[in-house]
């Protein structure tokens, strides 16, 4: 359908709940006397067809985004949604309500809205991740293309099964590796998500290379024997931190894709709407870096668990991890 139609039809609707809107604001401000009406333009919609208007615009909003509308009207009608919520909901008044409200249900809807983007950024990470595991079982001395032998050194000393905190000098101490993990992770995450301004190469270069990186090390120091000590470590903050690393690099080809294919728009309008889903992904995806640096830093290192033990929580993140992003904000009575 084209938009000028989708406007014609569906602009009585809008204009109306606007109205109803104005006023219920004004009267909350108490600058409106209860008889009064809120717009010369239009008379405000019927207190009892308020429900079924809001899920209409809703809806309105969905079709729009989805049919690439003009960026006006998508914002238009995300801002009658956003209003009505609030005012249906009584989100007003607490500023952290809305990010509650993301983190439980708006973050795990965008994921799952950007499906083909994760999927496309688990293929490019995971991949290469686990062909290089398997690889260095059989090819070990392939691990010298790639990272070079004081760098494997290094490694070997982190993952000690002799030392007392893996993963760390006995010099460091848990509050100062919480915040370089937390530095060393925002800045993977930006590399992957930013250079998708260079339509999506840098994101696909990203995702490629920290998973050669993270697929040798992890084959690497399996294969020299330390596995129980490496997987023990990385198990509690992997699902955390790797899927974080995919969702950055979903939001970066979300970036790409507007600019190698902006359809009908110009590029500039295409990078601007693509940028608010890809900004908002990527608030979700900090959020889980900082929970991975923190688990990286005071559990991680821990040797007095035995690897059962650190395996199982592991396991436990995981399932809490695809759980969140698979079920988090669908609606129960659907």
């Amino acid at each position: 359908m084209r938009q000028a139609i989708f406007e014609a039809r569906h602009a009585a609707d809008w204009a109306g709940f606007e109205a109803w809107l104005d006023h219920h604001e004004r009267l909350r401000r108490g600058t409106a006397p209860a008889g009064t009406t809120a717009s010369a333009a239009a008379a405000p919609i019927p207190d009892a067809a308020v429900p079924q208007t809001y899920r209409r615009v809703c809806q309105h909003l969905a079709l729009a985004r989805d049919r690439q509308y003009s960026p006006d009207l998508v914002d238009r009608l995300n801002r009658l949604a956003l209003r009505g919520h609030h005012l249906l909901f009584g989100a007003r008044g607490s500023c952290g309500i809305p990010a509650l409200e993301f983190l439980l249900g708006g973050f795990p809807r965008l994921v799952r809205a950007e499906a083909p983007l994760v999927a496309a950024a688990t293929c490019l990470f995971f991949g290469p991740l686990l062909a290089l595991i398997a690889v260095l079982q059989w090819h070990p001395d392939f691990i010298y293309y790639l990272i070079p032998p004081e760098g494997l050194a290094k490694f070997q000393e982190m993952y000690d099964p002799s030392n007392r905190r893996l993963g760390q000098r006995d010099a460091d101490d848990n509050v100062m590796m919480f915040g370089f993990y937390i530095w060393n992770n925002v800045k993977i995450g930006f590399q992957t998500f930013a250079t998708g301004l260079a339509f999506g190469l840098g994101s696909i270069f990203y995702l490629v290379s920290n998973g050669v990186l993270i697929g040798a090390i992890a084959g690497y120091l399996t294969q020299v024997g330390y596995a129980e000590t490496f997987w023990s470590f990385v198990s509690g903050h992997s699902a955390m931190e790797l899927v974080a690393i995919v969702i950055s690099g979903a939001a970066g080809l979300r970036l790409g894709g507007a600019l190698v294919a902006p359809g009908s728009r110009s590029r500039k309008a295409a990078l601007v709407e693509a940028a608010k889903p890809a900004v908002r992904l990527m608030y979700g995806a900090a959020g889980m870096f900082i929970v991975a640096a923190f688990i990286e830093a005071f559990w991680s290192p821990l040797t007095f668990f035995p690897a059962t033990t650190k395996y199982l929580v592991g396991l436990v993140m995981w399932g809490v991890v695809v759980g969140y992003l698979a079920l988090g904000g669908r609606d129960r009575a659907a």
